[in-house]
Formats: C-alpha cells, sequence, structure tokens
C-alpha cells in the first residue's frame, strides 16, 4: 500500500482531520493572496503589498471555523460570511477572506436538500456580491466583485452536484442491495416449497403404504391360527408394500442428493455391545476408564441403543478434551425399571469441563435424549469434576396390533 493510500484511508476514517488540514490548506492560500495587489496606481498589475491586520484577523477565523464545517455547516457558512461581508466592505485593496464562504457554501450544498442549498445559496450570494458593489470601496462593476459572485455561484453549484452524484451511488447500491435480497428470498422461498412437497410425497408414501402393511399385518394375525394360506398371503402383501415403499422412499430422497456426497454407511449403528471396544479407543488414548454394566443383557430398541452409545462417547470426549489429564472417567449402565440409566462421572481438573469447544456437544445429547422422551442431565460435581446422567426409556410408547389395524381399515 502506497504512502498516498495510506494518507486518505486515514483522513477518511478521521474526518475532524480532513478538515483541519482543509483549513490549513486555505489558509496558507488566503495567507498568500493577501500580499498580492492586483492594483496599482501606475497600472501594474499583481504587485506585493503588506496586508492590513484586521485582514489577517479575519482569513485566521475564517480558516479556522472551517475545522467544524461537517458538524455545523450552516454555522459555519454564518460566520465565513460574516467575516466576508466585513472584508469586502473594509478591505482596500481586498484580501481573499471569501475563499473560507466558498468552501462553507459547498459544504450546506453537498450535505443538505437541494431547496435548502437554494435558498441559502442565493442569501449567500446577495449579500457578499451586493455588500461588495454597494458598499465596498471598488466600483460595482469590479472585478473582485464579479469574483465574489461567480466563486459563490461555483461553489453552490459543484455541491450540489456531489450531493446529487452521492445520492444517485447511494441509490444504486441499495437497489442492489435489495435486488440481492430478493433473490435470496425468491430461493430460500423456492427451496422451502420443494421441501414441502418432497416432504407431501414422503407422507403420502409412508401414509399409504405403512396402512396397507398394518392392515395385513392385522389380517395375518387374525388368521394365522385358523387359515394359514390366508395368512401367508396377507404377508405377502406385506412383503409387497413394504417394498414398493421403500423403493419410493428411495427415488424421493434420491432428489436430495448430489453428485458429490459420500455414499452411505452399509454398517450397522454402534450401541452399547460396542461399549467395550469404545473405551478401549479412550484406554489407547490415554484416559483411565472404568465402566460398570448392571443392564443384565437388555435388549434396547435400535434408536434408544444408538442414544445411549452416543451419550458415553460424547461425555468421553468431552472427558479427554476438557478434563485435563490426569482425569479418570466412570461409565455406568443400569437398568432401572422400564428406563436403562446412563452415568459418566469424571474427577477432573481442568479450566472448564462444563463445554465442549461452544457447547454443541451436550446440546447434541440433549436433543437425542429428549427425541426418546428421555431426561439428561449434566452439570459439574460437588468437589470437582463433571456428571453427565441420561435416562432413557427402555420400550418406545406403541400401539398393540389391534389397536393399529382398526384406524388403518378405516384410512384404507
Amino acid at each position: 500500500m502506497s504512502i498516498l493510500e495510506r494518507a486518505r484511508r486515514h483522513l477518511k476514517a478521521h474526518p475532524l482531520a480532513l478538515d483541519a488540514a482543509l483549513a490549513v490548506g486555505v489558509l496558507a492560500c488566503m495567507v498568500a493572496g493577501s500580499f498580492v495587489d492586483p492594483h496599482r496606481d501606475d497600472g501594474v498589475t499583481w504587485a506585493l503589498r503588506t496586508p492590513d491586520l484586521l485582514s489577517l484577523l479575519l482569513i485566521t477565523l475564517g480558516s479556522a471555523a472551517l475545522v467544524f464545517r461537517r458538524r455545523a455547516p450552516l454555522k459555519v457558512l454564518a460566520v465565513t460570511g460574516a467575516v466576508s461581508l466585513v472584508e469586502s466592505v473594509t478591505g482596500d485593496p481586498r484580501a481573499p477572506v471569501a475563499m473560507s464562504a466558498v468552501i462553507a457554501l459547498y459544504t450546506v450544498a453537498s450535505t443538505t436538500d437541494r431547496t435548502t442549498t437554494w435558498r441559502v445559496g442565493l442569501l449567500t450570494i446577495t449579500v457578499l456580491t451586493g455588500s461588495a458593489m454597494l458598499a465596498g470601496p471598488l466600483p460595482w462593476y469590479a472585478q473582485e466583485n464579479l469574483a465574489i459572485f461567480a466563486w459563490t455561484g461555483i461553489g453552490a453549484t459543484a455541491g450540489d452536484a456531489v450531493r446529487s452524484r452521492r445520492a444517485f451511488v447511494t441509490a444504486i447500491r441499495e437497489r442492489a442491495e435489495r435486488a440481492e435480497r430478493t433473490r435470496e428470498e425468491e430461493a430460500r422461498r423456492r427451496v422451502a416449497e420443494e421441501r414441502l412437497r418432497i416432504a407431501r410425497d414422503l407422507h403420502d408414501v409412508v401414509a399409504h403404504h405403512i396402512a396397507l402393511v398394518n392392515v395385513q399385518a392385522g389380517v395375518a394375525a387374525h388368521v394365522m391360527d385358523k387359515r394359514p394360506d390366508q395368512a401367508k398371503e396377507a404377508l405377502a402383501h406385506v412383503r409387497e408394500a413394504s417394498r414398493s415403499a421403500l423403493n419410493e422412499l428411495r427415488a424421493t430422497v434420491g432428489l436430495l442428493r448430489q453428485s458429490g456426497d459420500p455414499e452411505a454407511p452399509t454398517e450397522p449403528a454402534p450401541g452399547l455391545d460396542r461399549l467395550d471396544e469404545l473405551a478401549g479407543t479412550f484406554r489407547s488414548a490415554g484416559l483411565r476408564i472404568e465402566v460398570a454394566r448392571a443392564d443384565q443383557g437388555t435388549a434396547l430398541p435400535a434408536a434408544v441403543d444408538l442414544a445411549a452409545y452416543r451419550v458415553i462417547q460424547e461425555a468421553l470426549t468431552n472427558v479427554q478434551k476438557h478434563a485435563g489429564p490426569d482425569a479418570k472417567a466412570e461409565v455406568s449402565v443400569v437398568r432401572v425399571g422400564p428406563n436403562v440409566e446412563i452415568t459418566v462421572l469424571d474427577d477432573g481438573a481442568g479450566e472448564d469441563d462444563t463445554t465442549d469447544g461452544g457447547g454443541h456437544g451436550l446440546l447434541g445429547m440433549r436433543e437425542r435424549v429428549t427425541a426418546l422422551r428421555g431426561t439428561l442431565t449434566t452439570g459439574p460435581r460437588y468437589g470437582g469434576g463433571f456428571r453427565v446422567h441420561a435416562i432413557l426409556p427402555v420400550k418406545s410408547r406403541t400401539r398393540t396390533v389391534e389397536e393399529a389395524v382398526r384406524p388403518a381399515e378405516g384410512a384404507v
């Protein structure tokens, strides 16, 4: 980055410093101009002269006021206009104090609306030019008087042009942002509509075929003992309906896949039967673990078995990450009535045992357990360490075959 670019960015980030620099530059220009005498008695022009003390004072006041031109543009215009008016009436020869009024008028025009620019601009031009022509020491047609008229008009016009361009660029930017938001909203709306359509397709597939399966399964259970041939036929219908449902589900879900998606895993979902293997992986990483099971070989539903495994896996991962190098973990799986209770304890003294890189692991555990109508309790232990306790129902709440057949028959 060049030095000029750095300076430009610095001044843009600090507008008061930019205005101060502008005021210094204007002061230098006006002081230099005050030493020039455009007319002499012998006809020679552009001679040197010594400016009056009052002119130097008015130059200083006009330049100092420009430092605050962004904060109070109308007040700064009033101050610079007043000192310019005094100089145009008393100065002989006249110092270029009106330069500060021109810049102040430009600032007003570039920061306000067009109506204000017209009103303030006409007032400033009329007062400064009129006073210079009527009350000044020079003839009304002098070049200096016409210069005041021209420069104040240029200042107002330039400021209005800058304001118009700035408003035009802002309008284009807002229009582009609005169009971008509209495209994003339209894309989200189409995605939502597509998801709704796919959800309806899945609902139709599942509702129709599962209803048929329920009916045929109920018929098979009802006639299994007395008419096995009819039961066999009903089970064949169940098999055909389930195959059709799977095919349609595969076709529907396949619409959501993309070419770069990984292949679906073919191995069975993990469960508590792989708890020893899970503990072994953490032991090989240096974590001390004790596992105790008192679930009497309870056969858990697949969803409950997977949730229990994931809770233990995530809890041990948090122990390894946050409990410290000397921590010890205890895992227990206990069958208590209709539930299985999972408990993971540690005695770690890490800086923060309650988080796991933003809390997503604990949130994921809670969502898994809550989805199965279980409860999850997490928190620090008295004396140090952390405790994760999950209660999962062994059996899901399902209806009997006879209860499921009746509404299914009505649906068909």
